[in-house]
């Protein structure tokens, strides 16, 4: 069976090897409801669109808002968030996951990549067996029908002192890939060293989050320029993009930075 479909869709993603994507997080609403920014969720997947990010990840419900801002000829690619988590709103202490589509599902709305978490950390044993099951079960699906399958390991709950920790991401990230993730999005360690051997220990190219909203637009850049220099191979903003007094003007200033580094 061909990868061209995959192959395909990631170039969507990743259009230039020597160039760094800038991907925004919009699935917030799912999780925490309507946060700020999040209110005209159709006039900011416009800007995202007239910025021309490399990709929006979005829900299967907002997608349908907002469906306009993809017809365009420079639009974004489509990220799809293929799982619901309990974690943002309740905290790690009793985890839960489920799905709330298939890959077919994804397929059929136009997704160009499906994303799914994947909890390590948790002291649940049970809940981090369903996490791998679930993931690598939505893998295969992914490989049968051609879609990317982007995994966002991350460690949180009662094992995890600290989630940012190069040792905590260095595993996670390493078992995303063995199970098959096509990219991967997680935390930033915080410095470009620590995170330039997270990327080093993993074969599959890995997205560093941009984390919550910083003080300034200054300082949100340091971080972009810094993820670049890790060697990631892009990045993903959510509140520091859609929170922004400006929103189109941030992420040229982020494209910029990017470029730069």
């Amino acid at each position: 069976m061909s990868d061209y479909g995959k192959k395909i869709r990631l170039h969507r993603i990743l259009r230039a090897k020597n160039r760094k994507a800038l991907i925004v997080a919009f699935d917030h609403a799912q999780y925490v409801g309507p946060i700020a920014g999040m209110e005209d969720p159709v006039a900011q997947v416009r800007r995202f669109a007239e910025a021309e990010v490399d990709g929006v990840l979005m829900t299967f419900g907002g997608l349908r808002y907002c469906a306009e801002s993809f017809y365009t000829g420079n639009a974004p690619s489509l990220l799809l968030r293929l799982d619901w988590v309990n974690i943002w709103r309740t905290g790690p202490d009793e985890p839960q996951s489920c799905l709330v589509g298939r890959v077919e599902d994804a397929l059929a709305q136009g997704a160009d990549a499906v994303m799914t978490y994947l909890f390590v950390g948790t002291g649940n044993s049970e809940f981090e067996a369903k996490e791998i099951a679930r993931n690598a079960s939505v893998a295969r699906e992914c490989e049968r029908l051609g879609m990317p399958h982007i995994m966002e390991p991350l460690a949180r709950g009662k094992e995890v002192k600290n989630p940012n920790d190069p040792e905590w991401i260095r595993l996670h990230t390493r078992l995303a890939s063995e199970l098959g993730a096509d990219l991967i999005k997680t935390d930033y360690t915080g410095d470009p060293e620590s995170m330039r051997s997270v990327v080093e220990a993993c074969p599959t190219p890995i997205l560093a989050l941009g984390g919550a909203k910083t003080s300034s637009d200054d300082e949100a850049l340091e971080v972009v320029r810094d993820i670049a220099k890790s060697g990631a191979a892009g990045l993903v903003f959510g509140r520091n993009i859609f929170q922004a007094e400006d929103v189109v003007g941030f992420i040229r200033k982020a494209q910029a930075a990017l470029a730069s580094a």
